[in-house]
Protein backbone atom coordinates (compact mmCIF):
# COMPACT_ATOMS: atom_id res chain seq x y z
CA UNK A 1 0.00 0.00 0.00
CA UNK A 2 1.18 3.45 -1.02
CA UNK A 3 1.91 6.13 1.60
CA UNK A 4 -0.69 8.64 2.40
CA UNK A 5 0.62 12.40 2.42
CA UNK A 6 1.15 14.05 5.86
CA UNK A 7 -2.34 15.85 5.14
CA UNK A 8 -4.17 12.48 5.43
CA UNK A 9 -4.55 12.53 0.94
CA UNK A 10 -4.99 8.67 -0.58
CA UNK A 11 -2.54 8.51 -2.85
CA UNK A 12 -5.46 7.64 -5.76
CA UNK A 13 -6.16 11.52 -4.71
CA UNK A 14 -2.69 12.66 -4.96
CA UNK A 15 -2.48 11.33 -8.97
CA UNK A 16 -5.73 12.34 -9.82
CA UNK A 17 -4.74 15.90 -8.98
CA UNK A 18 -1.88 15.84 -10.74
CA UNK A 19 -3.59 14.61 -14.16
CA UNK A 20 -5.05 17.33 -13.61
CA UNK A 21 -2.47 19.78 -13.55
CA UNK A 22 -1.37 19.25 -17.10
CA UNK A 23 -2.88 21.54 -19.24
CA UNK A 24 -4.24 19.33 -22.19
CA UNK A 25 -6.80 21.84 -23.21
CA UNK A 26 -7.90 22.78 -26.78
CA UNK A 27 -6.97 23.81 -29.03
CA UNK A 28 -3.16 23.07 -28.09
CA UNK A 29 -3.38 20.15 -25.77
CA UNK A 30 0.00 19.43 -23.90
CA UNK A 31 -0.17 15.81 -25.12
CA UNK A 32 3.49 15.34 -24.78
CA UNK A 33 3.56 15.43 -21.06
CA UNK A 34 -0.02 13.56 -20.82
CA UNK A 35 1.79 10.65 -22.22
CA UNK A 36 5.02 10.92 -20.34
CA UNK A 37 2.90 11.23 -17.20
CA UNK A 38 1.23 7.78 -18.45
CA UNK A 39 4.23 6.02 -19.19
CA UNK A 40 5.63 6.61 -15.56
CA UNK A 41 2.46 5.07 -14.37
CA UNK A 42 2.82 2.17 -16.64
CA UNK A 43 5.94 1.53 -15.24
CA UNK A 44 5.21 1.78 -11.63
CA UNK A 45 1.74 -0.70 -12.03
CA UNK A 46 4.16 -3.16 -14.49
CA UNK A 47 2.05 -2.65 -17.18
CA UNK A 48 2.88 -2.80 -21.18
CA UNK A 49 2.86 0.57 -22.65
CA UNK A 50 2.17 0.96 -26.36
CA UNK A 51 1.89 4.32 -28.35
CA UNK A 52 0.41 4.75 -31.48
CA UNK A 53 0.77 8.32 -33.63
CA UNK A 54 -2.43 8.36 -35.34
CA UNK A 55 -1.81 11.59 -36.80
CA UNK A 56 1.34 14.33 -36.24
CA UNK A 57 1.45 14.80 -32.86
CA UNK A 58 -1.76 13.16 -31.84
CA UNK A 59 -1.06 9.81 -29.92
CA UNK A 60 -3.19 7.10 -28.38
CA UNK A 61 -1.16 6.03 -25.17
CA UNK A 62 -2.55 1.52 -24.33
CA UNK A 63 -1.28 0.54 -21.25
CA UNK A 64 -2.09 -3.82 -20.89
CA UNK A 65 -2.25 -6.27 -18.57
CA UNK A 66 -1.94 -9.26 -20.30
CA UNK A 67 -4.83 -11.81 -19.46
CA UNK A 68 -4.46 -15.80 -18.89
CA UNK A 69 -5.82 -16.84 -22.00
CA UNK A 70 -5.16 -15.35 -25.16
CA UNK A 71 -7.64 -16.56 -27.30
CA UNK A 72 -10.76 -14.40 -25.53
CA UNK A 73 -11.10 -11.03 -26.70
CA UNK A 74 -10.08 -8.10 -25.07
CA UNK A 75 -11.56 -5.29 -22.39
CA UNK A 76 -11.17 -2.05 -23.47
CA UNK A 77 -11.10 0.80 -21.35
CA UNK A 78 -11.13 3.80 -22.95
CA UNK A 79 -10.80 7.50 -22.16
CA UNK A 80 -9.59 10.99 -23.50
CA UNK A 81 -6.36 13.16 -22.18
CA UNK A 82 -7.82 16.36 -23.77
CA UNK A 83 -9.92 18.93 -22.37
CA UNK A 84 -12.35 21.74 -23.49
CA UNK A 85 -11.50 25.48 -23.04
CA UNK A 86 -11.97 27.62 -19.94
CA UNK A 87 -13.25 30.84 -19.20
CA UNK A 88 -10.95 32.00 -16.36
CA UNK A 89 -12.84 34.65 -15.14
CA UNK A 90 -15.70 32.61 -14.45
CA UNK A 91 -13.76 30.33 -12.47
CA UNK A 92 -13.31 30.83 -8.49
CA UNK A 93 -10.64 28.79 -8.36
CA UNK A 94 -7.49 28.40 -11.07
CA UNK A 95 -9.22 25.39 -13.68
CA UNK A 96 -5.33 23.92 -13.91
CA UNK A 97 -4.54 24.03 -9.75
CA UNK A 98 -6.83 20.89 -8.85
CA UNK A 99 -7.79 23.42 -6.09
CA UNK A 100 -9.70 20.91 -3.12
CA UNK A 101 -11.65 22.83 -0.58
CA UNK A 102 -12.72 21.68 3.08
CA UNK A 103 -15.76 19.47 1.61
CA UNK A 104 -13.29 17.61 -0.19
CA UNK A 105 -14.58 19.07 -3.75
CA UNK A 106 -12.11 18.98 -6.44
CA UNK A 107 -11.78 22.11 -9.00
CA UNK A 108 -10.96 21.91 -11.97
CA UNK A 109 -11.21 21.22 -16.05
CA UNK A 110 -11.75 17.80 -16.40
CA UNK A 111 -12.76 16.83 -13.26
CA UNK A 112 -15.84 15.19 -14.35
CA UNK A 113 -14.92 15.22 -18.41
CA UNK A 114 -12.76 13.03 -17.62
CA UNK A 115 -9.51 12.66 -15.95
CA UNK A 116 -11.42 11.19 -13.02
CA UNK A 117 -12.68 7.65 -14.87
CA UNK A 118 -8.67 7.61 -16.62
CA UNK A 119 -7.47 7.69 -12.78
CA UNK A 120 -10.17 5.26 -11.16
CA UNK A 121 -9.45 2.56 -14.00
CA UNK A 122 -5.53 2.61 -13.14
CA UNK A 123 -6.21 2.68 -9.40
CA UNK A 124 -8.68 -0.03 -9.94
CA UNK A 125 -5.94 -2.15 -11.63
CA UNK A 126 -3.46 -1.00 -9.18
CA UNK A 127 -5.72 -2.59 -6.30
CA UNK A 128 -6.56 -5.92 -8.48
CA UNK A 129 -2.65 -6.32 -8.94
CA UNK A 130 -1.31 -6.29 -5.60
CA UNK A 131 -4.12 -8.64 -4.67
CA UNK A 132 -2.09 -10.86 -6.82
CA UNK A 133 -5.21 -11.40 -8.75
CA UNK A 134 -4.71 -12.07 -12.76
CA UNK A 135 -8.16 -12.74 -15.08
CA UNK A 136 -8.52 -14.74 -18.27
CA UNK A 137 -9.24 -11.50 -20.46
CA UNK A 138 -6.52 -9.10 -21.31
CA UNK A 139 -7.35 -5.41 -20.08
CA UNK A 140 -6.38 -3.05 -22.16
CA UNK A 141 -6.30 0.96 -20.68
CA UNK A 142 -6.84 3.25 -24.28
CA UNK A 143 -5.90 7.24 -23.75
CA UNK A 144 -7.09 8.78 -26.75
CA UNK A 145 -6.25 12.53 -28.03
CA UNK A 146 -8.92 15.17 -29.29
CA UNK A 147 -12.46 13.55 -28.35
CA UNK A 148 -13.37 16.86 -27.46
CA UNK A 149 -13.05 18.64 -31.13
CA UNK A 150 -14.38 15.19 -32.89
CA UNK A 151 -12.45 12.42 -32.36
CA UNK A 152 -11.19 12.91 -36.19
CA UNK A 153 -7.51 12.81 -34.87
CA UNK A 154 -8.15 10.44 -32.60
CA UNK A 155 -10.50 7.54 -31.97
CA UNK A 156 -11.74 7.75 -35.64
CA UNK A 157 -8.64 6.95 -36.82
CA UNK A 158 -7.61 4.53 -34.07
CA UNK A 159 -10.10 2.10 -35.15
CA UNK A 160 -9.00 1.69 -38.51
CA UNK A 161 -5.18 0.87 -37.12
CA UNK A 162 -3.46 -2.55 -37.51
CA UNK A 163 -2.88 -1.74 -33.66
CA UNK A 164 -6.12 -1.22 -32.70
CA UNK A 165 -7.45 -4.41 -34.64
CA UNK A 166 -4.45 -6.54 -32.52
CA UNK A 167 -6.27 -5.57 -29.19
CA UNK A 168 -9.31 -7.62 -30.45
CA UNK A 169 -11.43 -5.58 -28.15
CA UNK A 170 -14.46 -7.61 -27.14
CA UNK A 171 -16.01 -4.96 -24.87
CA UNK A 172 -15.51 -1.49 -24.06
CA UNK A 173 -16.34 1.10 -21.15
CA UNK A 174 -16.08 4.53 -22.01
CA UNK A 175 -17.39 8.08 -20.45
CA UNK A 176 -20.68 8.60 -19.10
CA UNK A 177 -22.24 12.03 -17.13
CA UNK A 178 -22.08 12.61 -13.55
CA UNK A 179 -25.90 12.24 -12.30
CA UNK A 180 -27.11 14.51 -9.59
CA UNK A 181 -29.09 11.77 -7.89
CA UNK A 182 -28.60 8.69 -6.12
CA UNK A 183 -28.92 6.79 -9.47
CA UNK A 184 -26.03 6.40 -12.08
CA UNK A 185 -26.90 6.78 -15.96
CA UNK A 186 -25.50 4.46 -18.05
CA UNK A 187 -25.36 5.16 -21.87
CA UNK A 188 -26.01 2.15 -24.57
CA UNK A 189 -26.33 4.56 -27.63
CA UNK A 190 -26.06 8.25 -28.57
CA UNK A 191 -27.83 10.70 -30.93
CA UNK A 192 -26.04 11.57 -34.37
CA UNK A 193 -24.11 14.96 -34.52
CA UNK A 194 -25.85 16.46 -38.00
CA UNK A 195 -24.00 19.88 -38.21
CA UNK A 196 -25.91 21.36 -41.30
CA UNK A 197 -25.36 24.82 -43.18
CA UNK A 198 -28.12 26.13 -45.11
CA UNK A 199 -27.74 28.83 -47.31
CA UNK A 200 -30.19 30.91 -49.28
CA UNK A 201 -30.20 33.43 -52.32
CA UNK A 202 -32.15 35.64 -53.45
CA UNK A 203 -32.13 39.19 -55.32
CA UNK A 204 -29.84 41.62 -54.56
CA UNK A 205 -30.71 45.52 -54.27
CA UNK A 206 -30.82 48.75 -52.57
CA UNK A 207 -31.50 48.33 -49.27
CA UNK A 208 -34.71 51.68 -49.50
CA UNK A 209 -36.54 49.29 -52.22
CA UNK A 210 -38.98 46.76 -50.91
CA UNK A 211 -37.19 43.93 -53.15
CA UNK A 212 -39.10 40.65 -54.29
CA UNK A 213 -37.61 36.97 -53.51
CA UNK A 214 -34.76 37.92 -51.05
CA UNK A 215 -32.07 35.51 -49.53
CA UNK A 216 -33.31 37.10 -45.68
CA UNK A 217 -37.28 35.85 -46.59
CA UNK A 218 -36.63 32.60 -48.01
CA UNK A 219 -33.62 31.86 -45.11
CA UNK A 220 -36.38 32.89 -42.40
CA UNK A 221 -38.70 30.31 -43.78
CA UNK A 222 -36.17 27.98 -43.08
CA UNK A 223 -35.59 29.25 -39.88
CA UNK A 224 -39.08 29.17 -38.52
CA UNK A 225 -39.74 25.91 -39.94
CA UNK A 226 -36.78 24.12 -38.17
CA UNK A 227 -37.52 26.16 -34.92
CA UNK A 228 -41.60 25.39 -34.68
CA UNK A 229 -39.50 21.60 -35.54
CA UNK A 230 -37.75 22.12 -32.02
CA UNK A 231 -40.54 23.32 -30.02
CA UNK A 232 -42.51 19.88 -31.33
CA UNK A 233 -39.63 17.66 -29.67
CA UNK A 234 -39.05 20.21 -26.47
CA UNK A 235 -42.95 19.58 -26.23
CA UNK A 236 -42.89 15.98 -26.60
CA UNK A 237 -39.56 15.59 -24.09
CA UNK A 238 -41.65 17.79 -21.17
CA UNK A 239 -44.74 15.96 -21.60
CA UNK A 240 -43.40 12.55 -21.56
CA UNK A 241 -41.54 11.96 -18.44
CA UNK A 242 -40.47 8.69 -19.87
CA UNK A 243 -38.51 10.34 -22.60
CA UNK A 244 -35.04 11.92 -21.82
CA UNK A 245 -32.92 14.15 -23.77
CA UNK A 246 -31.76 11.35 -25.83
CA UNK A 247 -34.41 10.11 -26.81
CA UNK A 248 -35.61 13.40 -28.58
CA UNK A 249 -34.00 14.95 -31.58
CA UNK A 250 -32.72 18.38 -30.35
CA UNK A 251 -31.72 21.12 -32.84
CA UNK A 252 -30.27 25.15 -32.24
CA UNK A 253 -29.58 27.68 -34.58
CA UNK A 254 -25.91 28.45 -34.01
CA UNK A 255 -24.77 30.51 -36.62
CA UNK A 256 -26.19 33.14 -38.99
CA UNK A 257 -23.76 34.80 -41.60
CA UNK A 258 -24.65 37.32 -44.74
CA UNK A 259 -24.19 40.70 -45.89
CA UNK A 260 -22.11 43.29 -46.85
CA UNK A 261 -23.51 46.71 -45.42
CA UNK A 262 -26.84 48.68 -43.96
CA UNK A 263 -28.19 49.46 -47.40
CA UNK A 264 -27.36 46.19 -49.40
CA UNK A 265 -29.65 43.67 -49.70
CA UNK A 266 -27.86 40.98 -50.11
CA UNK A 267 -27.82 38.11 -52.93
CA UNK A 268 -27.06 34.96 -50.12
CA UNK A 269 -27.69 34.46 -46.19
CA UNK A 270 -26.64 31.54 -44.21
CA UNK A 271 -27.47 29.68 -41.21
CA UNK A 272 -26.13 26.70 -39.63
CA UNK A 273 -27.59 24.29 -37.67
CA UNK A 274 -26.39 21.73 -34.36
CA UNK A 275 -29.07 18.71 -34.89
CA UNK A 276 -28.66 15.71 -32.62
CA UNK A 277 -30.74 13.03 -33.83
CA UNK A 278 -31.59 9.64 -32.12
CA UNK A 279 -31.03 6.31 -32.82
CA UNK A 280 -34.17 5.27 -33.66
CA UNK A 281 -35.03 8.11 -36.06
CA UNK A 282 -35.51 6.53 -40.13
CA UNK A 283 -32.26 8.76 -41.35
CA UNK A 284 -33.84 8.97 -44.93
CA UNK A 285 -37.42 10.39 -43.85
CA UNK A 286 -35.63 12.72 -41.87
CA UNK A 287 -33.09 14.08 -44.34
CA UNK A 288 -36.13 14.60 -46.39
CA UNK A 289 -37.87 16.69 -43.90
CA UNK A 290 -34.63 18.88 -43.77
CA UNK A 291 -35.01 19.14 -48.26
CA UNK A 292 -38.50 19.46 -47.53
CA UNK A 293 -38.08 22.68 -45.50
CA UNK A 294 -35.64 24.04 -48.19
CA UNK A 295 -37.67 23.68 -50.96
CA UNK A 296 -40.37 25.33 -49.22
CA UNK A 297 -38.42 28.57 -48.34
CA UNK A 298 -38.66 28.92 -52.32
CA UNK A 299 -35.59 28.32 -55.09
CA UNK A 300 -32.17 28.86 -54.39
CA UNK A 301 -31.90 27.60 -50.65
CA UNK A 302 -29.84 24.38 -50.70
CA UNK A 303 -28.10 22.91 -47.83
CA UNK A 304 -24.96 20.99 -47.19
CA UNK A 305 -23.73 18.84 -43.94
CA UNK A 306 -20.05 19.98 -42.27
CA UNK A 307 -20.82 16.12 -40.48
CA UNK A 308 -23.45 14.07 -40.49
CA UNK A 309 -22.70 10.76 -38.37
CA UNK A 310 -25.22 7.92 -40.25
CA UNK A 311 -24.15 5.12 -38.20
CA UNK A 312 -25.96 5.28 -34.63
CA UNK A 313 -25.38 1.67 -33.18
CA UNK A 314 -27.16 0.38 -29.87
CA UNK A 315 -25.56 -1.65 -27.20
CA UNK A 316 -27.95 -4.31 -26.33
CA UNK A 317 -29.10 -3.68 -22.70
CA UNK A 318 -31.26 -6.65 -21.72
CA UNK A 319 -30.75 -9.88 -21.42
CA UNK A 320 -29.29 -10.86 -24.98
CA UNK A 321 -25.75 -8.76 -23.90
CA UNK A 322 -23.86 -11.33 -21.67
CA UNK A 323 -21.25 -7.84 -20.93
CA UNK A 324 -24.70 -5.90 -20.04
CA UNK A 325 -25.53 -9.14 -17.68
CA UNK A 326 -22.56 -9.50 -16.16
CA UNK A 327 -22.27 -5.32 -15.67
CA UNK A 328 -25.53 -4.89 -14.32
CA UNK A 329 -25.03 -8.29 -12.21
CA UNK A 330 -21.98 -6.41 -10.40
CA UNK A 331 -24.03 -3.10 -9.95
CA UNK A 332 -27.16 -5.12 -8.09
CA UNK A 333 -24.32 -6.71 -6.09
CA UNK A 334 -23.37 -3.74 -4.81
CA UNK A 335 -26.98 -2.10 -4.62
CA UNK A 336 -26.05 0.79 -7.05
CA UNK A 337 -29.16 2.15 -8.75
CA UNK A 338 -28.47 2.04 -13.09
CA UNK A 339 -30.37 3.53 -15.12
CA UNK A 340 -29.68 2.78 -18.90
CA UNK A 341 -30.07 5.84 -21.43
CA UNK A 342 -28.79 7.61 -24.77
CA UNK A 343 -26.60 9.45 -24.50
CA UNK A 344 -27.34 13.00 -25.65
CA UNK A 345 -24.29 14.56 -27.13
CA UNK A 346 -21.31 12.73 -28.58
CA UNK A 347 -18.44 10.66 -27.36
CA UNK A 348 -15.75 8.52 -28.58
CA UNK A 349 -17.74 5.05 -27.85
CA UNK A 350 -19.86 5.40 -31.75
CA UNK A 351 -16.70 4.72 -33.14
CA UNK A 352 -15.84 1.85 -31.61
CA UNK A 353 -19.84 1.03 -32.05
CA UNK A 354 -19.32 1.62 -35.32
CA UNK A 355 -16.73 -0.82 -35.72
CA UNK A 356 -19.23 -3.87 -33.98
CA UNK A 357 -17.39 -3.33 -30.32
CA UNK A 358 -20.44 -3.47 -27.55
CA UNK A 359 -19.47 -0.23 -25.41
CA UNK A 360 -20.99 1.46 -22.17
CA UNK A 361 -20.83 4.80 -21.26
CA UNK A 362 -20.47 4.78 -17.40
CA UNK A 363 -18.56 7.46 -15.27
CA UNK A 364 -19.47 6.49 -11.90
CA UNK A 365 -20.05 10.02 -10.20
CA UNK A 366 -23.83 9.99 -8.35
CA UNK A 367 -24.71 12.62 -5.98
CA UNK A 368 -23.03 14.95 -8.51
CA UNK A 369 -23.92 18.01 -10.45
CA UNK A 370 -23.13 17.76 -14.12
CA UNK A 371 -20.75 20.51 -14.66
CA UNK A 372 -18.70 18.84 -17.95
CA UNK A 373 -17.87 22.18 -19.68
CA UNK A 374 -19.37 24.26 -17.52
CA UNK A 375 -17.68 27.04 -15.18
CA UNK A 376 -16.29 25.35 -11.62
CA UNK A 377 -16.20 21.77 -12.81
CA UNK A 378 -15.46 19.77 -9.56
CA UNK A 379 -15.67 16.08 -8.68
CA UNK A 380 -15.62 15.46 -4.72
CA UNK A 381 -13.06 13.28 -3.45
CA UNK A 382 -15.14 10.66 -1.62
CA UNK A 383 -17.42 10.03 -4.85
CA UNK A 384 -13.89 9.85 -6.63
CA UNK A 385 -12.73 7.10 -4.40
CA UNK A 386 -15.88 5.45 -4.24
CA UNK A 387 -15.76 5.40 -8.12
CA UNK A 388 -12.69 3.12 -7.76
CA UNK A 389 -14.23 0.21 -5.82
CA UNK A 390 -16.69 0.20 -8.63
CA UNK A 391 -14.28 -0.52 -10.98
CA UNK A 392 -12.55 -3.07 -8.95
CA UNK A 393 -15.56 -5.02 -8.52
CA UNK A 394 -16.79 -4.61 -12.58
CA UNK A 395 -12.82 -5.29 -13.89
CA UNK A 396 -12.64 -8.76 -12.27
CA UNK A 397 -16.59 -9.88 -13.48
CA UNK A 398 -16.22 -8.75 -16.97
CA UNK A 399 -12.10 -9.75 -17.41
CA UNK A 400 -13.42 -13.27 -16.05
CA UNK A 401 -16.44 -13.36 -18.62
CA UNK A 402 -16.45 -17.06 -19.91
CA UNK A 403 -15.73 -18.13 -23.57
CA UNK A 404 -18.69 -16.35 -25.42
CA UNK A 405 -19.93 -18.67 -28.62
CA UNK A 406 -18.07 -17.04 -31.04
CA UNK A 407 -14.91 -17.17 -29.35
CA UNK A 408 -15.29 -20.86 -28.99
Amino acid sequence: ERMRDPEGEHPAVTLFRQYLRIRTVQPEPSYDEAVLFLEKIAKDLGLECQKVEVAPGRVVTILTWQGTDPSLRSLVLNSHTDVVPVFEEHWNHDPFEAFKDTQGNIYARGAQDMKCVGIQYLEAVRRLKAEGKCFPRTIHLTFVPDEEIGGYQGMQLFVKQPEFKALRAGFALDEGLASPTETFTVFYSERSPWWLHVTSSGNPGHGSQFIENTAAEKLHKVVTSVLEFREQEKHRLQSDPNLTLGSVTSVNLTMLEGGVAFNVVPATMRASFDFRVPPDVDHKAFDERIQGWCQEAGEGVTYQFYQKFTEPRITAVDDSNPWWVEFSRVCREMNLRIKPEIFPASTDSRYLRAVRVPALGFSPMNRTPVLLHDHNEFLNEAVFLQGIDIYARLLPALASMPALHDEC
